[in-house]
């Protein structure tokens, strides 16, 4: 049995994280009858090295929770981790698509701005440059 300190230096993670997990119920240790302390043995680090594998790959707390709990239940987790990740590479790639189209307005506007000279405000204007870049934007239809 190991002591929360004792379970984070196995997993290579801070106390604190071990707390957490347990506090939101991704742990489940068992508690000492004498003095109160929570206990985990060889399975609690297994579950840790678990969540973190998981989390790299981009799973929700939640998420690993539902995989966790379904394994404890003794049915495969696997078809909804197939189904997580799927839905998680659709909605990456359209995140990735919009970064990419923001870094193109942006290096555009930086072309643009460059050729231009500075501008103060005249009680018509905050900045010319972002006033520009955005009605051109307008008038392409790309906002």
């Amino acid at each position: 049995m190991m002591k929360v300190k004792e379970l984070a230096q196995a997993a290579e993670v801070s106390s604190d994280v071990v707390r957490y997990y347990a506090k939101i119920g991704l742990l489940s240790p068992s508690k000492n009858e004498i003095n109160g302390y929570k206990q985990f043995d060889r399975s609690h680090l297994r579950d840790l090295n678990f969540i973190r594998q998981a989390k790299s790959l981009g799973f929700t707390l939640k998420e690993i929770q539902d995989i966790l709990l379904e394994s404890r239940k003794g049915e495969s987790p696997c078809p909804n981790v197939r189904h997580i990740i799927k839905h998680r590479i659709i909605e990456n790639r359209r995140k990735l698509q919009e970064l990419q189209a923001l870094q193109d307005r942006m290096e555009q506007a930086l072309v643009q701005w460059d050729a231009m000279p500075d501008g103060y405000p005249d009680g018509n204007t905050v900045c010319h440059l972002i006033e520009t870049s955005q009605s051109d934007q307008h008038k392409q239809g790309k906002v």
